[in-house]
């Protein structure tokens, strides 16, 4: 006898993925910024134990959202086939399976910040196209079944009918991106945004220490480290940004963008690393960033001697209590609105996203921010801080060898050693070399314009025949040298000197 299997399964696979184009469509035509699926993802990793979450950064980095998305996606591709399965034995075992996605889903989506009606439609719009397409595949099956003298005519038609359904799917989700490109248009409208007051200026000529191989002082947008937990970026227009100050002040007050870029500006080179940085990890980046000082908006409000934490939150949800201190001192904490002398990019929070140097990012670097609330660290509690991440997170000093590159093989004689260190808001006095245990030897050192930018070294140091171990540790303005001490990122980020294994020859 021919095993009907394969065909029952398949229809649930086709009918399933049927769903999901036309939900995609949906989220996309209505501009909505996740579709279920992307909303389900963001949910494991809200619901996901900080422990976990920084296990799969260090192992899978900036893939780690990918492999989520995709592992989501396998797990719905077998439900989808035992769905087509249970239709053999009726018509109401497979509705279970559809019925409880859907409300996964719709659970996933109205969990999102801001969630309205508008946002559950394209949940119910994939149910309704799970149900019919799977009763269109179905209905050939079943008269297969019935029919064995008609199952050649019936297994075509039930070819036709699935094809059809693929076709539409494919077409529908393509139409969908193509209406629905909101994301392109904000992108546009970045693009042709100029900002009065933000220049493009390079970085300086003495900050560089001429040694090919060291991460350039100035980071290029494109290379600037990503590290986030949305799925899809928020697309914000300019004209729909709005950012509302509240709490403990005597006086509340909501910026639009245009009343943000009348305010006077302020340009400054600052270094931002992650508190997931590994020691001699690439989670670190120096930018040109321009924007309002928050410590001059705060002023202006009447902030109550009661406040020490600023709980800010983004728009797709995210949020992060930060020191108020770090907020209203000298440093250039600010609101900014350009990164390199350009619109911030999507990715790192167009419009408009907080900058605080000296603070790790998971308490002060909030992207596409829209409320800030003036509180007490008694009652706001942080995104990171609840999976067990310090609420304080003060950058630690830091330094890396970039090159030559672990493994690397050299010449016996001098060798050039360099990299970059950074302690953000308090500054880099020195940086010391040390090869196989030997005395340590001081670096040359790039210039920089400020305490809150990493800086360039590098050093010529005597390396003899054979295998070798190099290790570098900086000194902090404040006097304080760079511990090896080994701890791992988490509560409030790694510690530990960087080293290398060489070859010279």
């Amino acid at each position: 006898m021919t095993d009907r299997r394969p065909p029952w399964a398949l229809a649930g696979v086709l009918a399933g993925l049927a769903g999901l184009a036309t939900s995609y469509a949906a989220a996309m035509v209505l501009t909505i910024r996740e579709s279920p699926v992307v909303a389900v993802a963001e949910m494991v990793i809200r619901l996901t134990p900080g422990e976990a979450a920084e296990r799969a950064i260090s192992v899978l980095g900036h893939f780690d959202k990918p492999a989520l998305v995709i592992g989501i996606l396998l797990i719905l591709l077998a439900l989808f086939a035992l769905a087509g399965r249970l239709a053999e034995k009726g018509f109401w075992q497979p509705m279970v399976v559809w019925f409880a996605l859907a409300g996964l889903g719709l659970g996933a989506v109205l969990a999102q910040r801001s969630a309205g009606l508008a946002d559950s439609l394209p949940v119910l719009i994939g149910l309704v196209t799970w149900v019919t397409a799977h009763s269109a595949l179905n209905d050939a099956l079943r008269r297969e079944r019935r029919r064995p003298d008609l199952e050649s005519r019936e297994r075509r038609v039930f070819v036709m009918v699935a094809g059809a359904i693929s076709l539409a799917a494919v077409g529908i989700a393509a139409g969908g991106r193509v209406v629905g490109a909101g994301r392109r248009h904000v992108e546009a409208s970045r693009r042709l945004l100029r900002i009065p007051g933000v220049t493009r200026r390079q970085a300086p000529v003495a900050t560089s220490v001429d040694l090919a191989g060291i991460a350039p002082w100035q980071t290029p947008n494109e290379d600037f480290y990503l590290i986030d937990t949305t799925l899809a970026k928020p697309t914000i227009e300019p004209q729909d940004w709005a950012l509302r100050i509240h709490g403990l002040v005597d006086r509340e007050l909501v910026l639009t963008y245009s009343d943000l870029v009348e305010r006077e500006l302020t340009e400054s080179w600052i270094t931002l690393n992650c508190v997931s940085n590994e020691v001699g990890g690439g989670l670190v980046g120096n930018a040109r960033w321009s924007g309002v000082r928050l410590a001059d908006l705060l002023a202006d409000l009447g902030v109550s001697d009661q406040a020490d934490a600023v709980l800010q939150t983004s728009h797709d949800g995210w949020f992060c209590a930060t020191p108020l201190a770090a907020l209203t001192d000298d440093r250039d904490a600010m609101l900014a609105v350009a990164m390199n002398g350009r619109p911030l990019p999507i990715e790192h929070g167009f419009p408009v996203r907080t900058i605080v140097p000296g603070l790790y990012g998971y308490v002060s670097a909030t992207k596409w921010v829209v409320d800030m609330e003036v509180t007490t660290f008694e009652t706001a509690v942080g995104y990171w801080t609840t999976k067990g991440w310090s609420a304080e997170g003060p950058v630690k000093i830091a330094s890396r060898i970039d090159v030559p590159r672990s493994g690397d093989d050299v010449e016996v004689g001098d060798v050039q050693i360099g990299g970059v260190a950074w302690h953000q808001h308090t500054g880099i006095e020195a940086v010391e070399v040390q090869v196989d245990g030997r005395e340590w030897e001081r670096a040359e050192l790039g210039e920089v314009p400020s305490v809150d930018t990493w800086v360039q070294w590098k050093v010529t140091v005597d390396v003899p025949e054979g295998d070798h171990t190099v290790r570098v540790r900086a000194i902090g303005k404040d006097g304080a040298t760079q511990t090896d001490v080994v701890r791992a990122p988490d509560p409030d980020g790694s510690t530990g000197l960087h080293a290398i294994e060489i070859s010279a020859s």
